[in-house]
């Protein structure tokens, strides 16, 4: 079994070692750009996810807020109302130019 082991390790060392030696310049660009193609949408997936996550984050602070404020003073419910939606549409615009720049950097 040992001389099986020491061959079967010989031939593996041997075929790593010429593997470098068949590499082509050439085939190793056309792969980097496969790489960073398929990494750029990965990122951009999880660029995006933070980006949502924020957001939500953003949004149920906002929506905490308003409801606080109009149990301390119901009177001013309508305004705080008002003012919310605004915050709210801000939050979800970031979110919408994040999604836009993914993309647009991302070519599907």
């Amino acid at each position: 079994m040992s001389k099986f082991r020491i061959a079967f390790f010989a031939v593996v060392g041997i075929l790593m070692t010429a593997a470098p030696t068949l590499a082509q310049a050439g085939a190793v660009a056309a792969d980097n750009e496969q790489s960073v193609a398929k990494y750029s949408k990965i990122a951009a997936g999880f660029g995006f996810a933070i980006a949502a996550a924020l957001a939500a984050i953003g949004q149920s602070r906002v929506a905490a807020a308003a409801a606080e404020g109009v149990a301390r003073n119901p009177g001013a419910g309508a305004r705080i109302q008002t003012l919310m939606i605004l915050g709210l549409v801000f939050i979800e615009t970031l979110v919408l130019f994040t999604l836009l720049i993914v993309f647009a950097a991302v070519k599907v």
